[in-house]
């Protein structure tokens, strides 16, 4: 069951698949739902699964204003509150992991547990790549096709959309590690081995998070759950099931390491 749920300022298209505790798939910037492709059916055989898709992203349209983190969240937890009975599982990669930590933090009622793909949350987790994806030339021509496929605004919006996000990235909102500690529902931290955030701040991050846990996707950059959706989806599944599982036989790699 797919459609659109009216919210007081906007509309935003929500796919939905299968039952039991709600979960919300986030996606990334310039994405829609169709992103989750290869993690829908895995999840729906568990969970009910909603993916919505934030404004100007996807079939939802464009709103007026910014595009910033708060923005976005604030907008997911108006989708939460109408579509989920209590708190949620949140899986967000890239921006809707950003999406997914905001949340965690300030909406804690909101949030069963969380996963952040792929996303550094800071600029001092960020590579090189990540600071010079914004600026490379390609970049609209990358995107352009899947957002006239889908838009309801048509692609002769497709620019100002374009300008919004890049503008959002280019003047990220800076969560801490220290800030992100605060977190206290179950935290997994997943990325690719090379992917847009370095691997020794998200470890930090996973070591500060009270229950926090960490992976890393092997063989693949920043698209890990479309190149490896099986692994990926064994991770998200292992993780929802067992969030605060016991460490067999653990001797402090989490833990022993020198500070960023």
């Amino acid at each position: 069951m797919s459609g659109y749920l009216d919210l007081p300022d906007q509309r935003v298209y929500v796919e939905e698949y299968g039952g039991g505790e709600p979960l919300f798939l986030l996606h990334g910037g310039f994405v829609g739902a169709e992103s989750w492709a290869a993690q829908m059916p895995a999840l729906a055989e568990e969970y009910h699964v909603f993916a919505p898709e934030r404004r100007g992203h996807g079939r939802s349209p464009d709103v007026p204003g910014p595009y910033t983190t708060e923005v976005m969240a604030g907008e997911t937890a108006l989708v939460i509150e109408s579509l989920a009975r209590g708190p949620a599982h949140l899986i967000g990669w890239s921006d809707g992991a950003y999406v997914a930590a905001y949340l965690a933090l300030h909406r804690p009622d909101l949030v069963r547990s969380a996963v952040f793909i792929g996303q550094a949350l800071h600029t001092d987790g960020e590579t090189e790549g990540v600071r010079d994806l914004a600026d490379d030339p390609a970049l609209p021509d990358y995107f352009r096709a899947g957002y006239d496929a889908t838009s309801p605004d048509g692609p002769e919006h497709f620019d100002w959309v374009f300008e919004k996000i890049v503008t959002m990235w280019r003047h990220p909102l800076e969560l801490s590690i220290d800030e992100l500690a605060k977190i206290e529902a179950p935290v997994l931290v997943m990325q690719g081995d090379d992917d847009g955030v370095r691997i020794e701040w998200n470890l930090a991050l996973a070591r500060a998070l009270p229950r926090g846990q960490f992976a890393v996707v092997p063989g693949t950059g920043h698209g890990a759950p479309a190149q490896k959706p099986e692994v990926v989806n064994r991770m998200l599944l292992d993780f929802l099931d067992h969030p605060d599982e016991e460490r067999m036989l653990a001797m402090g790699a989490l833990y022993d390491l020198p500070p960023l």
